[in-house]
């Protein structure tokens, strides 16, 4: 029987640094080096989701290790951010040589796809869940495969179909005759990366079975809870064409996906290349994996010390908050989502070598992490506009935060 395993909260580095703020100007500390870069972060920890003064921004080399790094002061600043790495840091490099290597498995057999695999990876280095969403025969089970296969982690695929229980998603407790007593067999949530196939294919009752595992990552089964190894992820594919005999997800189902991405149909030049090169075998059979379980766990504790400024949670906090107000829209986004696109840009900060993250961070992933949690009015329906557009239209009215954080613009 599995035992179940009490969650421990990831250690702090470091003591409380002392700031300045002038002219809303963040102002870091003389010496952060002896510090370990522990910095303020307004009273909130984004990271552990409580109220502290203090937040750790270092970049750790493994859970509860945190790496001290050189920070020198710079009139180069990024986001009110004014420290600069001198260079780039060896967990960063070591992160985007591993990230690029994953990549470049996926894309022998995903073809032409660079900017799906890159986001697929931001939500798997930032913790999250993801949804693709697209029409029949793109690849959309094949993106989450060789993604499973790339980095050699258990993977699980679980065919929603209107007959599946949710005991086949979380496990069941079993009488043996033997021993006299109940053995838990796990359901097939319980891998590093659950692949759910055409998810909105199965009843509401079987589809919320999903949800304690992705928000708490755990199964709770007759009344004992057993926890989920890291890293996990679910990707989960659906059919926006053929809605007969499917139950679309619930809000509360669809907030829990940190992105919805659409796989779109290749160029012409990519499907001649498919075509030439998966004409005569399956690519994923020769696929090679270029990392496993404990190396991405190692690239999720690098992720969680990227530095975000306050101006750019306050960039963040903004954008969600005109969710809410807008007129075209009758739900808007949760506090949930606005953790999430947090999240997101620290992880895409990291794939592109940074150790802070840019407003322009958030603007790029603003769409993919906010749209598919939306509802748009039905004004905004009869008028052809999606929640997609919507928000892209709201990042053009949200100021976004100078360079130095002072201003908006």
């Amino acid at each position: 029987m599995i035992a179940p395993r009490a969650r421990q909260r990831p250690p702090l580095s470091g003591e409380p640094a002392t700031t300045q703020r002038r002219n809303d100007r963040w102002e870091p500390p003389a010496d952060l080096s002896a510090l370990g870069r522990t910095v303020e972060s307004d009273g909130y920890d984004l990271r552990q989701g409580s109220s502290s003064g203090e937040r750790t921004a270092g970049l750790g080399a493994g859970r509860g290790q945190a790496q001290e790094e050189r920070v020198t002061q710079s009139p180069t600043t990024h986001g009110g951010v004014h420290a600069q790495m001198e260079q780039p840091t060896p967990d960063l490099a070591e992160l985007a040589d591993t990230a690029n290597r994953i990549q470049a498995a996926i894309e022998t057999v995903i073809e032409g796809k660079p900017e799906v695999i890159r986001l697929a990876l931001t939500v798997l280095l930032a913790e999250g869940h993801l949804l693709i969403e697209d029409v029949p025969g793109v690849g959309k089970t094949m993106l989450a495969k060789s993604l499973a296969r790339s980095i050699n982690c258990s993977v699980r695929r679980i065919q929603f179909t209107p007959d599946l229980m949710p005991s086949d998603v979380t496990g069941v407790s079993v009488y043996n005759q033997q021993t006299r007593d109940f053995e838990f067999k796990p359901g097939g949530v319980f891998a590093n990366i659950v692949v759910g196939d055409e998810i909105n294919r199965a009843s509401p009752k079987t589809q919320s079975a999903l949800l304690e595992c992705m928000e708490e990552r755990q199964v709770t089964v007759d009344g004992t809870t057993y926890m989920l190894e890291p890293p996990f992820m679910v990707v989960a594919t659906q059919n926006p064409v053929e809605m007969e005999g499917t139950y679309p997800l619930p809000e509360a189902q669809r907030d829990r996906f940190m992105a919805r991405l659409a796989m779109g149909y290749p160029g012409e030049a990519d499907e001649m290349d498919m075509i030439e090169t998966h004409g005569g075998a399956e690519a994923l059979d020769v696929l090679e994996p270029v990392a496993d379980a404990a190396h991405v766990a190692k690239l999720v504790d690098i992720v969680r010390g990227i530095y975000v400024s306050p101006a750019v949670r306050r960039y963040c906090v903004a954008l969600a908050n005109a969710t809410r107000r807008s007129p075209d829209l009758r739900l808007g986004a949760s506090p949930r989502a606005t953790l999430h696109l947090v999240r997101a840009a620290k992880a895409w900060a990291a794939l592109n070598d940074r150790a802070y993250v840019l407003p322009d961070d958030i603007k790029h992933l603003a769409v993919p992490v906010l749209a598919h949690r939306l509802l748009p009015t039905a004004e905004a329906q009869i008028g052809r506009r999606d929640a997609s557009q919507i928000v892209a239209d709201l990042l053009t009215r949200v100021p976004q935060p100078d360079a130095d954080g002072t201003r908006a613009r």
